[in-house]
């Protein structure tokens, strides 16, 4: 699990079939100490309602992503498992 920021929403034209219905979000991970961003931003799914700004804990669990979307093929590694409150 990573602590991430969620940059904004994507909007995809053409998109894998796993992925029709979802929110896509942009985000960055932050390194271990909660502040220091740790990589190049991400995709996301998001079925939480995560908004730009909003903090988010973030899962790479492929089965719940499988559960999630109804396919065992989704190519989606990140998933949004929570928002993180003030």
């Amino acid at each position: 699990m990573l602590l991430a920021h969620v940059l904004g929403t994507v909007t995809a034209t053409i998109k894998h079939p796993s992925l029709e219905g979802w929110r896509l979000l942009a985000v960055q991970a932050y390194a271990t100490d909660g502040a220091t961003p740790d990589g190049e931003p991400v995709l996301a799914i998001d079925r939480l309602g995560a908004r730009g700004g909003d903090r988010v804990i973030l899962t790479s669990d492929g089965k719940l992503t499988q559960q999630w979307t109804g396919t065992e093929t989704t190519p989606v590694r990140w998933t949004v498992l929570g928002i993180v409150d003030a």
